[in-house]
Formats: C-alpha cells, sequence, structure tokens
C-alpha cells in the first residue's frame, strides 16, 4: 500500500507542477524535474517506491524510443543517415576532446577527466525528441537530422558500455567477451530485419482488424524486442529503438504511434521525476564550481561545436544551428555509463553527482533553447551567415502536404474516390478498415490506418495546407469533433460531412460544416427525379438500369467490403 500512495502523491505533485507551468508557459518537463525535488527527499529514501518508479520509468523509455523508431523509416534513414553519421561521429569526439580537456583544468584526474568527456559528448534522446514533439517539429528536415545525430549517438555509447561493463567484469583480460556479445547483436538484428520483412506484415494485417489485438501486439512487439536486447547485453532503448524501425513500414504505424503516446507520456513522467530526485542540494555546494562550468559548456561548447561541424561540411546554417541546438543536455546514457564507472572503481561517487547534476541543470537550460530556437535562430543568423559557404549542400526529405483528405471509403467515399483522383493532385484517405487499405493501395491511392477520432492521429496528417476534408462516417459526435479540429487550424478548408439524420445534419451545419450529405434524401430526390422525367417509360428505365449495372460492375472489386456493418468502415 506504500508503493501505491507514494506514487499516487509523485502523480498528484507532478499534476499540480505541470499546471503551474502551463500557465506560466514554461516547459511541462521544468515541472516534472521540479516534483523530482520536492517529493524526492521524503519519497525516494523508501527503497520499494523508488524500484517501483525507476521500474514504471524504463516503460517510459521504452514505449518514448518504440515511438521514435515508428517514425524513422529506413526512407528516413537513408534520407540523412550520412549526412548525420559524418556530423555526428565528428562532433562526439571534439566533444569528448574538450570535454577532457575542461576537466582537467578544474583539477580532475586523468580517468575521471575521460568519463567525463564521454559522459558530457552525448545527449538525452528522451529529452530532444519530447521536446520537438511538443513542438509538433517531429516532420521537419532538422528533427530528422538530430535524430540521425543521437541515432549515431546511442550506437556509440552503447558500445562503450558494453566495453567498459565487460572490461570490468573481466578485469581487463577477455576482450573476446566484447566481440561475442557484438555478435549476437548482429544476428539479432539480421532475424528482426528478416522476421519484419517476411513474417511481421502477415502479423499486421490480422491483428489490425482489432484495435484492442494490434495495441496488444503492438506493446508486445516493442517491449519484447526491448527485453530481449536487454538480456543479450544491450540496452532496452536500443531495442526499442529497433522494434519501431521494424514496424515503421507498416500502414499501420500512424495509429500504433498515437495509440501508444497516452501511455508514453504517463510513464515518461516518471522518468523525469527519478532523475529530478537524484540532484542533491549539500553535494551541489560543494561542487558548485564544476557543475556551472560544466553546465555552461554543455549549453554552449558543445552545441557550438556541432554547429561547426555542420557548417565545415557544407550544410545550411539553419540546419546546422537547429540540429547542433537540440544537442544542449546530456545523455541518460552517460549516467548510466558513470554508474559503470563508479561500480568499477574507475572513478569516485563525486565524479558521478556532479555530472548527474549538470544533466538536471541542462535539461532544464535546453528545454528552453529547444522551445524557443526559432527566435535564438534570428538573432544568430547575421554571424552564422558569415560562416555558411556560398554553395551550401541541400538536404531535401520529402513532406507529405495533401489537398484533400477524405475519412472512410464505404459506399459514399467510394462515389467520390473517381472525382478526387482527378481532381487532387494530392490526396489521402483514411479507413479503419485493413481489408479497404491494401484495396486501395492496390488501385494506386495514397492512405492511411487510422481513427478520424483520433486527436493525436489527426495531428500527424495535419490540415495547414488542406483544401478539402471530406467524412463519409455517418456518426455524429466523430465529424462534429473533425469539424471542430479542422477549423481551428485551417478555417479555410472545404469540410464536407454525412448524416442519416436530419435534426444531427443541421446540427452538423451549425458546428461549421461546409455541407452534409444525406444519402437517404439523395436517393429518393433522385428516383422522383427518374420517375419525373422517364414517366412510365419502361425503355429509358431499362437504360438508367444497364448504366447502374456498369456502374456496379466497376465497383465489383470492392466484394464484401461495402457491406460490412458502419463501425467496420470507419
Amino acid at each position: 500500500m506504500e508503493i501505491f500512495i507514494g506514487l499516487t502523491i509523485v502523480i498528484v505533485v507532478a499534476a499540480v507542477l505541470a499546471g503551474i507551468m502551463q500557465l506560466l508557459r514554461q516547459p511541462i518537463i521544468i515541472g516534472h524535474i521540479l516534483t523530482g525535488l520536492l517529493v524526492g527527499p521524503f519519497l525516494f529514501g523508501n527503497a520499494e517506491i523508488t524500484g517501483s518508479i525507476d521500474i514504471l520509468s524504463k516503460f517510459g523509455v521504452a514505449l518514448l524510443l518504440f515511438i521514435i523508431g515508428l517514425n524513422l523509416s529506413p526512407k528516413v534513414i537513408k534520407e540523412v543517415g550520412r549526412n548525420s553519421l559524418s556530423i555526428g561521429l565528428i562532433q562526439v569526439v571534439l566533444t569528448s576532446l574538450a570535454g577532457f580537456a575542461v576537466s582537467r583544468f578544474l583539477g580532475l584526474d586523468n580517468i575521471s577527466s575521460i568519463y567525463i568527456g564521454a559522459a558530457l559528448a552525448f545527449s538525452s534522446t528522451i529529452i530532444i525528441m519530447k521536446l520537438i514533439s511538443d513542438k509538433k517539429d517531429l516532420g521537419k528536415l532538422y528533427s530528422k537530422v538530430s535524430i540521425g545525430l543521437l541515432l549515431v549517438q546511442d550506437l556509440l555509447i552503447s558500445l562503450i558500455l558494453i566495453g567498459v561493463t565487460t572490461y570490468g567484469k573481466s578485469g581487463g583480460s577477455d576482450w573476446t567477451v566484447i566481440a561475442l556479445t557484438l555478435l549476437k547483436g548482429v544476428v539479432v538484428v539480421d532475424l528482426v530485419i528478416l522476421f519484419s520483412s517476411y513474417i511481421l506484415p502477415w502479423f499486421m494485417n490480422y491483428f489490425a482488424k482489432s484495435q484492442e489485438l494490434l495495441f496488444l501486439f503492438s506493446m508486445a512487439w516493442g517491449l519484447g524486442l526491448a527485453a530481449l536486447f536487454h538480456v543479450l547485453g544491450f540496452s532496452i532503448e536500443i531495442g526499442a529503438l529497433i522494434a519501431g524501425v521494424a514496424l515503421s513500414t507498416s500502414p499501420f504505424h500512424f495509429e500504433i504511434s498515437s495509440k501508444l503516446r497516452p501511455l508514453r507520456d504517463f510513464f515518461i513522467v516518471l522518468f523525469f521525476v527519478l532523475l529530478g530526485s537524484k540532484i542533491s542540494i549539500s553535494s551541489l555546494a560543494h561542487n558548485w564550481i564544476p557543475v556551472v562550468v560544466l553546465s555552461l559548456f554543455v549549453l554552449t561548447v558543445k552545441p557550438l561545436i556541432a554547429i561547426i561541424v555542420g557548417l565545415a561540411l557544407g550544410y545550411k546554417k539553419r540546419i546546422s544551428f537547429l540540429a547542433g541546438n537540440t544537442l544542449t543536455q546530456v545523455s541518460e546514457f552517460s549516467i548510466i555509463l558513470l554508474v559503470a564507472g563508479v561500480t568499477y572503481g574507475h572513478i569516485s561517487e563525486s565524479v558521478l553527482t556532479i555530472v548527474t547534476t549538470v544533466s538536471m541543470l541542462t535539461i532544464a537550460g535546453s528545454s528552453y533553447l529547444i522551445i524557443f530556437s526559432d527566435k535564438i535562430y534570428k538573432f544568430f543568423t547575421p554571424i552564422l551567415g558569415t560562416m555558411e559557404r556560398s554553395n551550401p549542400r541541400e538536404l531535401k526529405t520529402e513532406s507529405k502536404k495533401y489537398e484533400v483528405v477524405m475519412f472512410g471509403c464505404n459506399r459514399t467515399g467510394q462515389e467520390l474516390l473517381e472525382v478526387f483522383k482527378d481532381e487532387a493532385s494530392k490526396f489521402l484517405v483514411v479507413d479503419y478498415d485493413p481489408e479497404m487499405i491494401a484495396h486501395l493501395k492496390a488501385m494506386g491511392v495514397e492512405t492511411r490506418y487510422g481513427d478520424a477520432d483520433d486527436n493525436e492521429f489527426l495531428d500527424e496528417i495535419g490540415f495547414e495546407n488542406v483544401k478539402m476534408v471530406v467524412s463519409t462516417i455517418p456518426d455524429f459526435d466523430t465529424n462534429d469533433f473533425l469539424i471542430e479540429k479542422v477549423n481551428q487550424i485551417n478555417p479555410k478548408a472545404i469540410v464536407i460531412v454525412v448524416s442519416h439524420v436530419v435534426d444531427e445534419a443541421i446540427a452538423l451545419y451549425e458546428a461549421g460544416a461546409t455541407y452534409v450529405i444525406t444519402p437517404h434524401l439523395f436517393g429518393g430526390k433522385y428516383a422522383s427525379m427518374l420517375i419525373s422525367k422517364f414517366g412510365f417509360d419502361a425503355e429509358k428505365f431499362v437504360q438508367e438500369k444497364k448504366k447502374h449495372l456498369n456502374d456496379l460492375e466497376k465497383r465489383k472489386d470492392f466484394g464484401e467490403m461495402t457491406m460490412l456493418p458502419e463501425s467496420m468502415r470507419r
């Protein structure tokens, strides 16, 4: 019961402080860290409560990396992989050397300086992705370059962690253990690639028929691979990231990502609270000089190194600045590295305390730097312009912008399908039925598997540039929500929805719909029009019958899908 009460107190305090941060228009992450500072002295002395929060926070980290992987398709890796690899490697080496020099200047010994230099070179994937996601910048080019940089960093520090751990356990005598661990990792990744290429699509098509099954399968896949990589000697973060990448080419990855986000946000709060609880005020008083100097190094020198490297390699000043600006904090992996160093007697506890405090301070500082990066960039534009090459490299990435988005492809949707294919150069169909998705893809129609009720999913689509949104889903609440969402983002967009109830159709007009389709009224009107036009001329009705049959034959490929219950055709 103590664990339940302790977790409840943490969540309540976190909610109150997050609300205050929102009111003050400050990063919510700051509220989570302050929660750790406030409740830490009272709750985290209890080993059971600390252990429970630590375990739950690991779920949040794994889910965050899994979602990042879902948005990191091989196509994105190909777009920015080489660029990120070159910048990432050079940045890590130069930052490590500079961090070593600063640590030696502060009077620390060589081994401690090596550990600190390495720790400061790496940045927090969790913090950066959370802040970029909150800014809704995940689709922008600089964020993809940042993801590439973080991927390079995570792989490098994973190798360092494996080396330090294996070296410490073997006393430095058995290097074959490292080689065997790496070999296991290569084999597992190859098996994941084969499974995701030939077997996983079949599983996905089966589980996607039920939202509950799709959610459970996604959780099992992401956490299962994370656990497997941990057992093999790697980190759960790497396993979760690879699990996400394996599903990134699935047509259901948008839906999976949006469904997992609320769960991720809950668990990740505990991660930030746990980090905040590790700051010791008394220890900070004794080590404030190295803490301040190293924090300033991470917030200024570290991003400056990345920016200069990017400009030197010929990249544009904006991309170099925004990508470099995201690196202004210390990675959670760095803390794990220093814990390993303390465990094997390489460094003292004081070194771990200093870097942990630097980590917390730089997380707080980087929150502001990333959120206000566009405004900060304008201030440095004149200086960066003098450093940019005359012909900078052009980094291009595909950015999907749709003119028409249609939700649902039932009977009404099929009538509109041909029109939109001809009239709209960029047309997207969102449907809830995996069979319909597969059929539309075979026809060459751009599709996404998703739910019009899902706010996170709608944010990913983006309505800023859309000209028309059509919903053939005859559900009032869904259409009412969709109308509000579209009008909030893009008031100029045409919004057409469907209703089978007269009162609801009137209410949808009042909510802001541009036009409401009422199929049952159209059917009666069309039949009455034929009677008025043809009278009792049976031959004309036969000709109309032939036209109708011809139209039905064209739509025959849709088969039983047009006869599915409405809930299955959303």
